[in-house]
């Protein structure tokens, strides 16, 4: 039996029949002829792994590119492991509409953790794999969270959920079905060193090999913790310092808006298949075959040049539109981010220090003010409870999360230019602002 068990015959047994499942179970939503094609190159690495073998640069080419996209893409995240949790929670609140489950509850909130443990792992199993340590635990982990990763991407391109995964943070935002893809390659890498595993060794002395590896470890835990605790070392958004937001908010040459289309579904009351119609032949009259399940409006045509910033406003507490005066006024100006009054940094010391800046910006007739998007009521508890005499403008949750990885973060703006900004644990001194900043 254990004979059989390790034949190319059960192999091909196991492996065909996991591919007639992937298949019968994959939505209508993807293409059953590419379905098809990517089954079929899966069938043949996993049945031809003993010729793939044979040519060990294959496996290197593969295990150089999967190592190095996975450090990569981990240390990408674990530069801003907020944002990583921001984008975690957006799918924990998906599955859990979809799924009912409550347990989805539970993981938005411990989505930091997870973002950093999920961020530090991608590292860690780069670097285990470019040195060869413990080749197949290393590819078995290396397996499940791409299998993993790969169904995310899948559900959120198939059913529209998420319009951006995160992969790759603000670094580059790939659509769902991008990053499926990506995905799709990294599986068939991943395959390919299965195929290979016997040419993967270690790389050096067995005690060269451990201490690489846990400088690695401290190196993938150490950096996104520091990331939380100050601010993303490395700025892709575009309010960071040195930006300026009056332009990130206009078009850029060449500009067209997105195209979109409105499409039907229809449940087929035969064989109960989904099927995308539009408005020119879409069923409505056919109540005996077909029935109505959604009606979604989707795009054709991606905009081109779009501007960065869309969705930029700043709302007095009277309602009254204040954005423009806030962007051009031509002195320095003091924005507070506190996005949620009610999830802020509650530090005596931290809110006296606030305060006191107030004072002295105040003083030099520099403009101070506080950024939410909590409401009237959590405003005035808020000033009473902190002795907050500066003004509060309305501004979006979601844009104050991306404005600053912070709550509360300090924003010193110019005319539009974001000159710098500070995280809540390194709140800085009026008297250093002005006298490295302030020229």
């Amino acid at each position: 039996m254990k004979k059989f068990l390790s034949s190319n015959v059960f192999r091909f047994i196991w492996s065909a029949g996991l591919a007639v499942i992937i298949y019968m179970i994959t939505p209508p939503c993807f293409s059953r002829t590419t379905l098809a094609i990517l089954i079929a190159i899966e069938l043949i690495l996993i049945n031809g792994a003993g010729y793939i073998a044979r040519i060990p640069m294959i496996t290197h080419v593969a295990r150089f590119l999967v190592g190095g996209l996975f450090i990569f893409s981990g240390f990408i995240k674990a530069n801003d492991p907020l944002g990583f949790s921001y984008k975690l929670k957006e799918y924990f609140e998906v599955f859990q509409n979809d799924t009912g489950m409550a347990f989805f509850e539970w993981f938005a909130h411990i989505a930091l953790l997870l973002a950093i443990i999920i961020c530090a792992s991608e590292i860690i199993l780069g670097v285990m794999l470019l040195i060869g340590y413990k080749n197949k635990l290393t590819l078995w982990l290396l397996f499940a969270q791409i299998a993993f990763f790969t169904f995310l991407t899948f559900y959120s391109a198939c059913f529209n959920k998420v319009t951006h995964c995160g992969c790759f943070g603000d670094f580059l935002k790939l659509k769902p079905w991008e990053s499926f893809w990506k995905d799709i390659a990294l599986m068939i890498l991943i395959t390919i060193l299965f195929a290979g595993k016997d040419n993967i060794r270690e790389l050096f002395s067995p005690m060269i090999v451990s201490s690489v590896l846990l400088l690695g470890i401290l190196f993938s835990f150490g950096f996104p913790i520091y990331a939380y605790r100050n601010l993303p070392p490395l700025d892709f958004r575009a309010y960071a310092p040195g930006m300026n937001i009056k332009e990130n908010m206009k078009a850029g040459e060449g500009y067209q808006p997105a195209k979109y289309e409105t499409r039907f579904k229809y449940e087929n009351l035969k064989d109960h298949t989904v099927k995308e119609f539009d408005l020119k032949n879409y069923p409505w009259q056919d109540t005996v075959t077909w029935k109505w399940v959604a009606t979604e409006n989707a795009v054709i045509q991606d905009a081109v040049n779009p501007p960065k910033i869309t969705d930029f406003t700043v709302n007095s507490l009277e309602g009254v539109a204040i954005t423009d005066s806030v962007l051009n006024d031509k002195n320095y100006s003091f924005w507070l981010i506190i996005y949620d009054l009610k999830e802020t940094k509650n530090d005596p010391t931290l809110m006296a220090k606030i305060n006191d800046f107030y004072k002295l910006a105040e003083l030099e007739k520099y403009k101070f003010m506080a950024f939410t998007a909590s409401g009237p009521g959590d405003i005035d508890k808020f000033k009473h409870e902190h002795n907050a005499l500066y003004d509060f403008g309305l501004v979006d949750g979601i844009v104050l999360k991306t404005m600053i990885r912070s709550n509360p973060g300090l924003m010193l703006v110019k005319n539009g230019t974001v000159i710098a900004n500070w995280h809540y644990n390194n709140f800085p001194g009026f008297s250093d602002v002005k006298q490295k900043y302030m020229k």
